[in-house]
């Protein structure tokens, strides 16, 4: 259960650093030393949070890939805090098998009713989960399918 909230704390971290990265054009490394020194970290799987940091800005192109096919509007249209949200569940679905799916998708989701416009969530939610059911075909498959 603690690592369970660490991580949910690094998510909440991460979905700040990324919003601040997207429109600073801070380095990530930058962004990352810069949210280590505010409350946000605080409680965070600081591990967890560096990958999500680099890892979204590294494979930026295959992650707006990932979820593009699966939205009605461009991606660079979408609020910036729910672009930040959607490529950070993309990352998870693509480099983080261990975390189920349906985790990927509520973690969003909850990232979005708490940091995003008022019905972000549910546009989060419909993203992640046509593009999970791509990327995790198998996993969802073998659980039986069904929303998130």
């Amino acid at each position: 259960m603690k690592a369970s909230r660490e991580r949910h704390r690094a998510r909440m971290a991460a979905v700040q650093g990324l919003y601040q990265w997207q429109l600073t054009g801070n380095t990530p490394r930058q962004v990352e030393e810069h949210i280590l020194t505010t409350p946000a970290a605080d409680g965070a799987d600081l591990e967890y949070l560096h990958d999500l940091l680099t890892g979204v800005p590294e494979h930026l192109g295959a992650l707006d890939e990932a979820v593009s096919p699966h939205m009605d509007r461009s991606l660079q249209s979408v609020d910036p805090v729910e672009r930040a949200i959607l490529r950070l569940g993309a990352w998870e679905l693509i480099h983080r098998p261990e975390v189920p799916w349906r985790v990927v998708i509520s973690e969003a989701v909850e990232l979005a009713h708490q940091f995003g416009a008022e019905q972000g969530h549910r546009y989060v939610n419909a993203v992640l989960d046509r593009a999970a059911r791509e990327l995790r075909r198998t996993e969802i498959e073998a659980t039986g399918g069904g929303a998130a």
